[in-house]
């Protein structure tokens, strides 16, 4: 019987729901199964059980461990451990899906490391024969978001540049910014990689610092055009295609593929809102340009305006994963159905 040891990195919402849809899913509760898969989280060593005293943190660690069958809490600090440390914790599991270390809260180069580390690991696994087990490291990077090929370097959101690195990193590239050495070029032969697509998270579309829906205030705002589409997904469904993707790869491998709940106009969200709650709402175009120039340092402000470039932002819905293998996800009708307004 082989196994599959799987490593979840992040613990917060999003690594939260990776984590249930990996304990739900059939693949993992399936009896018949001829794998044996485990469930890992790493998480700060100050947030273990016996460590920390927030009441908080010790009831989700009893979720997680309770309720989702998380087997072991790895101590790790992402954003201060060296590539060589993380290396040497993410050597034992065969799986490491990345559900932290995006934005502000983590130094730049956060998501770079982690992925040079997950090489470190293979590298040092195809050397040590892994004892006898599979050698081959699957890798799902933080890329929840949108398709920075698409979108391209030097964009308003900085912080995209270093995700189009990593995706540079994995795809051996030998120039560039991000040159991979020799042995990770070495180490990408076992290194089996999947970067997934989601879209914004749904629920920014109603977050007033975000500025697309203000409920309070009955506005719709649209960013660029009424008709520029953006995609979006929950953050539990993430995790429900995250655990898809990882347990039942089929063909997916090494490359980038598409998630999202819906992929709709900023007219038509508006026209759904109104829908839900009877009333009309005020429309209003954002001028980013001149936003962006009033506050040039809000991160916010700058990630908005990808959405209003419209490319890299909105995936046809038949071309995703969940599409194309009948998995129903929530779109934007139902998510305002479900909110508390």
């Amino acid at each position: 019987m082989s196994t599959n040891s799987i490593l979840v990195i992040g613990a917060g919402e999003l690594g939260t729901a990776v984590l249930e849809g990996l304990a739900k899913h059939p693949a993992f509760v399936s009896s018949s199964s001829r794998t044996t898969t485990t469930l890992s989280v790493m998480i700060r060593a100050s947030s273990m059980d016996g460590t920390t005293a927030d009441p908080a943190k010790q009831r989700h660690n009893a979720y997680l461990r309770d309720a989702l069958g998380v087997s072991r809490f790895v101590p790790g600090d992402i954003g201060r451990d060296s590539v060589e440390d993380l290396a040497a914790a993410f050597r034992p599991f065969d799986t490491i899906i990345c559900c932290a270390g995006f934005g502000d809260a983590f130094p730049a180069g956060t998501q770079l490391k982690i992925s040079r580390a997950v090489l470190l690991a293979a590298a040092a696994a195809h050397s040590d024969g892994d004892d006898g087990n599979n050698i081959t490291k699957r890798f799902l990077p933080w890329q929840w978001g949108m398709d920075y090929d698409a979108i391209g370097t030097g964009s308003a959101q900085d912080l995209f540049d270093e995700q189009l690195q990593v995706r540079a990193l994995l795809r051996g590239e030998r120039d560039g910014a991000v040159a991979a050495n020799e042995q990770e070029v070495a180490a990408l032969k076992k290194v089996d990689w999947v970067i997934v697509s989601t879209g914004l998270f749904m629920s920014f579309l109603f977050r007033a610092d975000f500025g697309v829906v203000d409920l309070p205030d009955r506005t719709v705002r649209c960013l660029g055009a009424w008709d520029t589409e953006i995609s979006v997904t929950t953050p539990r469904d993430i995790g429900v295609m995250a655990a898809e993707i990882a347990l039942r790869p089929g063909a997916i491998s090494n490359r980038v593929v598409y998630v999202a709940g819906d992929t709709a106009s900023y007219g038509r969200v508006a026209e759904l809102v109104e829908e839900r709650l009877g009333v009309e709402f005020k429309r209003e175009t954002w001028d980013r340009d001149k936003k962006l120039a009033e506050a040039p340092g809000d991160v916010m402000l700058k990630y908005r305006n990808c959405f209003a470039e419209g490319r890299g932002v909105a995936f046809d819905i038949a071309e995703t994963v969940n599409k194309q293998r009948g998995i129903v996800l929530q779109d934007v009708r139902s998510y305002l159905k479900e909110m508390e307004i």
